[in-house]
């Protein structure tokens, strides 16, 4: 019961509200709430407290939370690493949202006739991380920075550009510009180049396509990874490139634990993925 109990929190820091922790876990919001309960009980602390519609964790929590929720993350991970594969074993793939749009879309529908047992979710690169981690992704594949202390086999793809989206022609670098979430830890690397640049974020989107959507619209010019240009078909005459961008792009990655990769189905649908970046790119 205590472990279920710290799943729960650690997923409850993530959703926020005890009914997205329950569809997480596939138990009902009043097993949540017992779940947490007892957990509070056991350890005699306060670990949430409600906030509106959403709860809040306590310092306790959040303390609870960072000196354990990584070794946690690493048990369920080795857990998972004595799972066996077989045939029909069902492979996560968990991916960034405009990874599957820019990358996987052409491709999947054939290679699903080949291997049917593959499901794919989206998330945030660190969410991805995490479940990878835990073992509840089989693999991620991951848009943006990532960091090394994740524990896990990482595999660099490609080095993404940037494009700058503009309704109006652009003929020297904005000054300020409509980019992507720069909290998400992710995109946080980009922060230092822009500031080095004299750029300021004049807005942040938690998605590329508002991001270029507005900067069609003429709200700003956007920061727009080069697959997002593509997969929404904005026209050349929108999009403009500077040689200080340069410094600039998102790393994309496959990562997943160590004892995975030696899966041969795995190690396939790694290979269709690698293969189809760069004839995407």
């Amino acid at each position: 019961m205590l472990l279920e109990g710290i799943e729960t929190l650690l997923v409850l820091s993530n959703e926020k509200t005890m009914s997205r922790v329950g569809s997480q876990l596939y138990i009902s919001q009043s097993a949540v709430s017992k779940r947490i309960a007892l957990l509070e009980k056991k350890l005699g602390k306060k670990l949430i407290v409600p906030d509106g519609r959403h709860v809040r964790l306590t310092a306790d929590a959040q303390e609870l939370i960072m000196n354990i929720g990584p070794t946690f993350q690493e048990l369920q991970g080795q857990i998972f690493d004595q799972h066996t594969f077989q045939d029909d074993t069902l492979i996560n793939l968990d991916c960034s949202e405009t990874l599957v749009a820019g990358y996987l879309n052409g491709m999947m529908g054939e290679y699903l006739k080949r291997d049917p047992a593959i499901r794919i979710s989206t998330h945030h690169t660190p969410r991805i991380v995490e479940r990878v981690q835990s073992g509840k992704a089989t693999v991620g594949f991951c848009a943006g920075h990532i960091s090394m202390l994740h524990g896990l086999k990482a595999l660099h793809l490609w080095d993404e550009p940037f494009v700058i989206v503009s309704r109006d022609s652009i003929y020297d670098l904005p000054k300020q510009l409509i980019t992507n979430d720069l909290s998400n830890p992710a995109n946080r690397y980009q922060l230092d180049i822009l500031s080095q640049l004299g750029i300021n974020a004049l807005m942040e989107m938690d998605s590329y396509t508002a991001s270029a959507q507005l900067a069609l619209g003429g709200v700003a010019s956007a920061l727009v990874p080069l697959s997002v240009i593509k997969t929404l078909n904005i026209e050349p005459k929108y999009c403009f490139n500077f040689p200080e961008l340069v410094p600039l792009f998102r790393p994309i990655n496959l990562c997943l634990r160590s004892n995975t990769h030696r899966n041969e189905r795995v190690k396939a649908m790694i290979a269709a993925i690698a293969d189809v970046v760069p004839t995407k790119a």
